[in-house]
């Protein structure tokens, strides 16, 4: 499904001018969770990596030059643990066959992140400025046509917003609740919005045990999400995509 008409919503990634791009990885949140005495198997990585190779199955035969990682590619804050350090370097040298550059977009979990890729000489960025090439001539690019990928935790400066018409983010983990009977169900979706005068999606998170904050009632954590969500338009992912509507149609049933 397409979430703008250059930019398509694949699972739980984005694809666009020859650009994949996923957040919110957070890999050795299940031993983060052991230590807490939350027990929980093992398992993440497969499942991280079985949805990945899903996606890209599903991308065969369109071009891809980048795979980026919209922040919090790691759980831990201050360190890198034994399971963070094995598993990030399989994740990225299984991202690495199928691109021509992985790029990590450092997030607030990632204050260690430099040395993981030391190891595999993949850029850390604070974001990323992605422009639609056409076949035309750099210079004869509109200004409009500039997606800025960055992780949510802070705000762009005006500045780097100048020439930007797309906002991508992640942080934030959006999800929705729905109710059916005594039933609830919570999906992971993308969100769809504005954020001074630019488009502004929003990804959810691509670790399937972190359901995400519901945006029908939690508190939001962007700071580009302090403001009235009513309008934001919400796509779902289950076994497919699906549009929900307005955050405030959702929010009347």
């Amino acid at each position: 499904m397409k979430i703008l008409p250059s930019i398509e919503i694949v699972d739980l990634a984005l694809y666009f001018d020859s650009v994949l791009v996923i957040a919110d990885v957070h890999i050795g949140y299940e031993e983060a969770l052991n230590r807490q005495g939350v027990l929980v198997p093992r398992l993440q990585l497969e499942e991280i990596v079985k949805r990945m190779e899903g996606i890209l199955d599903g991308l065969k035969g369109k071009k891809l030059n980048s795979i980026v990682i919209n922040g919090d590619l790691k759980e831990e804050f201050g360190t890198i643990s034994e399971q963070e350090w094995r598993n990030t370097l399989k994740f990225i040298d299984l991202l690495a066959r199928h691109c021509d550059e992985v790029v990590l977009i450092k997030g607030n979990h990632d204050t260690m992140l430099k040395p993981i890729a030391r190891k595999r000489n993949v850029k850390v960025l604070d974001y990323l400025v992605v422009e639609k090439h056409n076949n035309e001539k750099r210079s004869m690019l509109k200004k409009s046509s500039k997606t800025m990928i960055l992780h949510g935790d802070k705000l762009p400066s005006k500045e780097l917003m100048k020439d930007v018409s797309t906002i991508i983010i992640g942080h934030e983990h959006p999800a929705v609740s729905l109710k059916e009977g005594a039933r609830i169900e919570r999906f992971k979706c993308f969100l769809k919005g504005r954020y001074k005068g630019k488009t502004l999606i929003v990804q959810p998170s691509f670790n399937t045990l972190i359901e995400g904050t519901d945006m029908l009632m939690d508190k939001v954590h962007s700071p580009l999400l302090k403001q009235n969500l009513d309008n934001f338009e919400v796509y779902a992912v289950e076994d497919k995509v699906y549009s929900f509507g307005k955050l405030k149609g959702l929010r009347k049933n």
